[in-house]
Order: structure tokens, then C-alpha cells, then sequence
């Protein structure tokens, strides 16, 4: 039997019949505003603070409605419970591959990352001993950015190129508690090798050195449809692929897989999978996610 197989094979558990998240007109879903300083998380070096409106990131998709919410919670503590593990074992034994650091990826465009990656940020933030980075790292479309509206903000490449900047400052705190933003930034040349060198892992150890309870979620390229897809798995400690049912090729996700160092394959996301109506993948398997590839974020 295959990797993908195996894997595959692990995920099959009873649940519900998995739901369809059905998409609205965009709205607004965030906004940038001031408080004073001893209203801010620790997190952040900064004076604004991103107002997030779950509401609105409901009405467009990027969460689950409010009917599906607790299956979803659900399926995401299933999900998040191994990582958070490792992650805090791990994380006071100084790798160089901190698991405090994870990768959520996928090896073509159009599985479903980016909607992963943000409710596992969600998920993650709810955790009360911990908090949650979520960085654009998807330089090349940076989805994230734009669906919280900081697009325009300076981010991760910017710190990347100018040594002089201080990464902590460049972290946005947010509303919902226990949850910091770093927008994708500017795009320029060598992103790649910007990506794998000794600048991102000082970024990398001084975002985790601010705080020790931290894990930073990276949404990735696509593994195999970019060359900073792959120089980011070389950062990451913990690496999640997430994979459409029905439509990822299977030899795809093996030629992902090949990318990745074997131990630091926390688990493989089955998207939007559908069986009968007594069985679902969950957990390290399927939820109900948007359709729509047209108005998805990726």
C-alpha cells in the first residue's frame, strides 16, 4: 500500500454527512482600528489592532455557518490536537525545525488551503495556553492578505528584504483573542531564496522567541505549482497537505509528498469529501468546504 494510501486509510471514521458552506456577495470583513496601548496583545508592537467581523467571513464563506459551526469546531480540534502536541513538546528542545512552525500546503491550486488554514487559525487561537500566528506566506496570491484587508500592509517580504525592519512590529493583533495576523507584503524578485535563507530563520526564531507559547501557521503555495511552495518546506517543523476529494490526482499528492521529509508530515486534510450519509473522512480527513471554485479562496 501506498503513503497516500496508508494515510488515506487512517482517516476513515464514522461521523455525519459532510455539508456544503454555500458562498454570499462580499462584504467587508475587517477593519483597522486604534487603541490605547495597554488594551494590546503582547503580540504586537503596535497601536491598531485588526477588527475581524466573523459575520461577515461567514457570509462569504471563509467560516462555516452558524448551523454547521459546532461539527466544524469539532472537526478542527480533531485536526488541531496532534499538532498542538508536538508543538509544545517539542518546542523547548531548540530544533532547528521548530513545530512550533506549521505548514499548511497543498500540492496543486484550487484544494481548499487557504479556508483550511484559516479556520485551524480560529481553532488554534481558542487553545488557552497558546496563541496563533497566521502568516501569508502565499506571496504569489496572497488570499490571506486580502480577505482581512491587508494586503496593502507591509509584511514578511519586506522583512525579508530590509534587515533593519523589525518583524514583531509588522504583526497585527486582533480582536479575537489569542490571534495575530502578518500580511504576505510586497512581492519582488528571489522571493525563493529569500524564502530559505538565514534572514527567514531569524525572522522565524525571533517571532517564537516573543513568545514561547506561540505557534506560527504558514498558508503556503501550492507545493508543486511553485518554486516558494517548495522553499518553504524546508522552514517548516510540521507540514499539513490538503487534498480535494474527487478531483486531486493521486500521483499529485505522491509527487508532493516527495517534496516533504518524510517525519514532518503532521497529516493529510481530505477536502470536501462525500460518502454515504452515515460516513465522512474528519479530523486528519474531510469537512464541508465551499464548492465554488470561482469566488473559493484557495
Amino acid at each position: 500500500m501506498s503513503l497516500v494510501e496508508q494515510a488515506i486509510a487512517k482517516l476513515r471514521l464514522a461521523a455525519g454527512p459532510a455539508e456544503v458552506v454555500r458562498l454570499a456577495p462580499k462584504v467587508p470583513m475587517a477593519h483597522v482600528m486604534t487603541v490605547s496601548a495597554e488594551n494590546l496583545e503582547h503580540t504586537a508592537k503596535t497601536n491598531k489592532i485588526l477588527a475581524i467581523d466573523s459575520a461577515a467571513m461567514r457570509a462569504n464563506g471563509y467560516l462555516p455557518e452558524m448551523a454547521m459551526d459546532r461539527q466544524f469546531a469539532e472537526h478542527y480540534r480533531q485536526i488541531k490536537r496532534p499538532l498542538v502536541d508536538k508543538a509544545l513538546s517539542a518546542s523547548s528542545r531548540g530544533d532547528e525545525l521548530d513545530t512550533r512552525i506549521v505548514m499548511v500546503t497543498s500540492a496543486l491550486p484550487g484544494e481548499g488551503k487557504t479556508f483550511t488554514c484559516i479556520n485551524l487559525a480560529f481553532s488554534l487561537a481558542r487553545e488557552r495556553d497558546m496563541s496563533v500566528l497566521l502568516v501569508d506566506a502565499d506571496i504569489l496570491k496572497p488570499h490571506v492578505s486580502e480577505i482581512f484587508g491587508v494586503k496593502q500592509d507591509a509584511g514578511l517580504m519586506d522583512a525579508l528584504a530590509d534587515e533593519k525592519l523589525a518583524i514583531e512590529s509588522l504583526v497585527m493583533s486582533t480582536n479575537v483573542k489569542g490571534l495575530s495576523i502578518l500580511s504576505a507584503g510586497r512581492l519582488m524578485d528571489g522571493a525563493a531564496e529569500l524564502l530559505v535563507s538565514n534572514r527567514m530563520r531569524q525572522i522565524l526564531r525571533r517571532l517564537l522567541t516573543e513568545n514561547s507559547r506561540r505557534i506560527i501557521l504558514l498558508d503556503s503555495p501550492p507545493i508543486l505549482a511553485t518554486s516558494e511552495g517548495r522553499a518553504l518546506t524546508k522552514v517548516a517543523g510540521q507540514l499539513v497537505l490538503v487534498v480535494r476529494a474527487g478531483e486531486t490526482l493521486q500521483a499529485a499528492v505522491k509527487d508532493a509528498l516527495a517534496q516533504i521529509e518524510p517525519s514532518r508530515v503532521a497529516g493529510i486534510i481530505l477536502n470536501d469529501a462525500r460518502l454515504s450519509l452515515t460516513e465522512t473522512f474528519y479530523g486528519y480527513g474531510a469537512y464541508g468546504t465551499q464548492k465554488d471554485e470561482k469566488t473559493t479562496a484557495d
